[in-house]
């Protein structure tokens, strides 16, 4: 028979250009049926198979050995001088002189590989190669053709010569045979395998991944090598303010203008990745979002290439070059990496879009609103939710985890189970140097003059609001300066500034972390300063309150320099000074010497709260504060007590206990007698004169 050598030429898809932003992007377009997908290939195979029969029809026309049901398993002589006269290969196949393109057929609608031509710039050859290759995966008739054509009946895929023959182009072209090198298209792209590579370069099979084919057939279930790293991008929440939407705005126009390479510095941890998901929202592109890839980047970035959607890395690996330079190194693909790291120039040659990520706000009530929909009305959210930080998905999660806490207790979710959902949010790594603290006290646990009490209650209403007042009026110092809120307690022992600690953190419906100096002093020189950075690196991702217990043990005076320790003492003064200049979290400093502390400190400090020691009336209501809850003798009045025995509210609650001792251990309640032995025991303890009592 006479070859085929017309028919019509396919499109490729559309090219980039700036006129087709969404070839550029892979904006992925209307879903298309799954019929039509597998239609769309099947057609092409027909109008590859008529081309195979023609190179079929062609071989046999003049071969000796056709009708010899043994042929492919040895050479005869007549094959061989058949051979001999048909050298050289691929000079006369049948339509040789014709563009390659007519393999493939015409595109139709859902033609998903003239949709892939045109994202990864494919040639109208690389196409054509492609259709070969996969021909067998997906129509088993092809197999005993092509094991024909081979001349071997147990080679049943494409070769690279057989390809070549079905496109029509001479096997000695340089510029055809390029296209099956390593840093083609089609290799480098991971569309197209070429195996056995000791076998000479003509008779090498030709492979389709997999997951090509399954694509081109409509299936969009993600590569099995990728199978538990892909993660959901978090929704769009709104992050509030002018200027994370601004931010975000103008990523979403330059991520609808075509592929991007970006690298965003976040501030805390999950801010980075909730601006890609508000940006990639905008620009109507999907993405990948995939955790530890480094090991599958190859089929990561074919993914991606599949669905034209763009690659998101949120937390980059200890040593991110080799992670970096391979993603970057992809031009036709969206690529956006978030790490709060500075970006290291080392990491790759090629730079990505270096950005700032904004931070969250404190608060974000639009977002929790969002995240929790109705459940939100049953409560005061906006104050619920002011002191939290929680950026990329967190917040997503934390209402989630709200929900499932009121489920749990049978009731509609409250601002309890917000907090407590938010703090658990909140990963911390300041364990390791700080003791935490569940609050569970409140305002009423507190006995205070009226002057502190309302410092303490400015302290809170100053963690709640510092975005709007230093960010979003302008009042922040400048010079690099943090929007920490910073306080000093200073009084004596027994006073009640750790316990205020506490009720601020309550309020505020977070952790207290209460820094132990025994993990941040060392003797070596710097060492403390490295684990202060520590510290505050971990306050500032964390939602907590960090407490700086007896702070004048790091937090004293310089001193003149007379020896080699003045000196280093100093410098790590200097080295709080400028680290608290640039604190973002909530710190508190309690002191019973505030003399002690250096006035550079205290220059900074937003608040100074002095705790007096308790006068007799304070002392009276500390006595009954401690026994509201302790089952006492009828008629006991702590009254002589209070006024005999000058105990700050500490001591007589040590007081209290001893005496709640005395009764347990007799299985009665508390008497006079034992709040008597109670308050003669910390008497003792100071080493102090105890007083008798008149009455007792």
């Amino acid at each position: 028979m006479t070859p085929v050598t017309s028919v019509s030429s396919p499109e490729t898809g559309p090219p980039a250009s700036p006129s087709n932003p969404s070839a550029r992007t892979g904006t992925p377009g209307p879903p298309e049926p799954a019929g039509d997908t597998a239609q769309a290939l099947l057609a092409r195979l027909g109008v590859l198979r008529d081309r195979v029969t023609a190179l079929v029809e062609h071989r046999t026309a003049d071969d000796p050995t056709a009708d010899d049901p043994l042929r492919g398993l040895y050479l005869p002589d007549e094959a061989v001088h058949h051979l001999l006269r048909t050298w050289p290969s691929g000079a006369g196949a049948p339509g040789a002189a014709e563009p390659p393109a007519h393999v493939g057929g015409p595109a139709g609608p859902g033609d998903r590989l003239a949709l892939l031509a045109g994202r990864a710039r494919l040639t109208e050859l690389d196409t054509a190669v492609l259709l070969v290759a996969l021909a067998p995966d997906v129509d088993r008739t092809f197999e005993p053709l092509y094991g024909y054509l081979n001349n071997d009946v147990s080679r049943r895929r494409a070769t690279v010569g057989l390809a070549l023959d079905l496109c029509g182009v001479p096997a000695h072209t340089a510029a055809a045979r390029a296209r099956f090198h390593a840093s083609a298209p089609l290799r480098a792209l991971g569309l197209l395998e070429v195996e056995e590579p000791e076998r000479p370069f003509l008779t090498r099979s030709l492979r389709a991944p997999d997951r090509l084919i399954g694509h081109l057939l409509g299936d969009d279930s993600p590569d099995a090598a990728l199978r538990g790293l892909l993660l959901g991008m978090p929704d769009p929440l709104p992050a509030g303010g002018a200027d994370a939407d601004a931010f975000v705005r103008r990523l979403a126009a330059r991520l609808h203008e075509g592929p991007l390479t970006a690298y965003l510095r976040e501030p805390r941890e999950g801010d980075g990745l909730a601006a890609l998901a508000r940006a990639l929202d905008a620009a109507g592109v999907d993405a990948l979002r995939c955790t530890e890839p480094e090991d599958h980047v190859p089929e990561l970035l074919r993914e991606a290439r599949l669905g034209g959607r763009a690659v998101v890395v949120a937390g980059l690996p200890e040593k991110p070059g080799p992670l970096v330079r391979a993603l970057t190194a992809a031009e036709d693909v969206t690529v956006l990496l978030t790490d709060p790291r500075p970006y290291d120039p080392h990491w790759s040659p090629t730079d990505p879009l270096v950005l700032d990520a904004p931070g969250r706000r404190a608060g974000g009530a639009a977002a929790w609103r969002t995240a929790l929909g109705a459940d939100a009305d049953g409560f005061d959210l906006d104050s619920a939710v002011a002191p939290y930080r929680l950026g990329g998905d967190r917040v997503q999660r934390a209402a989630h985890a709200a929900r499932a806490l009121a489920a749990f207790d049978g009731t509609p979710v409250t601002a309890d189970h917000v907090r407590l959902a938010a703090r658990r949010q909140s990963a911390s790594g300041l364990e390791s140097h700080a003791r935490r603290i569940r609050p569970a006290v409140d305002w009423q646990d507190l006995v205070l003059p009226d002057k502190p009490l309302v410092q303490l209650r400015e302290l809170a209403l100053r963690a709640r609001h510092r975005d709007r007042v230093l960010g979003d009026w302008r009042l922040s110092a400048g010079g690099g300066r943090g929007r920490g809120v910073l306080g000093l307690f200073a009084g004596e022992s027994g006073t009640g500034k750790t316990l205020s600690a506490e009720v601020v953190a309550a309020d505020l419906g977070l952790d207290l972390y209460v820094v132990q100096l025994s993990s941040v002093v060392d003797k070596y020189v710097g060492e403390t300063e490295k684990n202060l950075e520590r510290i505050f690196t971990e306050a500032d991702r964390t939602d907590a309150v960090l407490l700086f217990d007896e702070a004048d043990a790091v937090f004293g005076k310089r001193s003149e320099v007379k020896d080699a320790h003045d000196k280093y003492a100093n410098m790590e003064s200097a080295y709080l000074l400028q680290r608290l200049e640039s604190f973002d979290g909530i710190a508190l400093l309690t002191t019973n010497l505030r003399a002690n502390i250096d006035e550079a400190f205290t220059r900074r400090l937003d608040l100074v709260v002095d705790f007096p020691f308790p006068d007799p009336e304070q002392r009276l209501a500390l006595w009954r504060h401690g026994l509201s809850r302790v089952p006492c003798a009828d008629g006991i009045d702590p009254e002589p007590l209070a006024r005999e025995f000058e105990l700050a509210g500490g001591s007589i609650r040590s007081a209290v206990v001893t005496a709640a001792y005395l009764a347990a251990g007799r299985d009665d309640t508390v008497t006079a007698d034992d709040l008597l032995e109670g308050a003669r025991r910390e008497y003792r303890k100071a080493g102090r004169l105890v007083p008798g009592v008149g009455g007792w």
